[in-house]
């Protein structure tokens, strides 16, 4: 859990990073909230997984749609990430697909 935990974070920094910016968007403030984000969220994923692993996949893709949702009001409610909602849902959108593409990808 570490370890996918640990790559999550990185890949979902990278984009933020980039993210930020490309943006001119705080740097710093959004990495923090990404971090908090991902140790919220990362828990409640492999809860998910676990109960349901008789229907994985579908609890897979549930649990990330509510997961992104999660993320980007985080986002969007950190007080100095100076973002705009629509802005959080698509950077959050951006962090969790590169995220889960890697995930997909990578046998962790």
């Amino acid at each position: 859990m570490i370890a996918t935990l640990s790559i999550t974070i990185l890949i979902e920094s990278i984009v933020v990073a980039g993210y930020a910016f490309f943006n001119k968007k705080p740097v710093i403030h959004l990495l923090f909230s990404c971090l908090l984000a991902n140790l919220l969220t990362q828990p409640l994923l492999w809860l998910v997984l676990q109960v349901f692993f008789r229907n994985y996949l579908m609890a897979l893709f549930i649990a990330e749609f509510w997961i992104w949702i999660i993320e980007s009001v985080i986002l969007f409610l950190y007080p100095h990430n100076d973002l705009r909602l629509w802005d959080a849902l698509g950077l959050s959108l951006a962090m969790n697909l590169a995220s889960f593409a890697a995930g997909w990808l990578l046998p962790v």
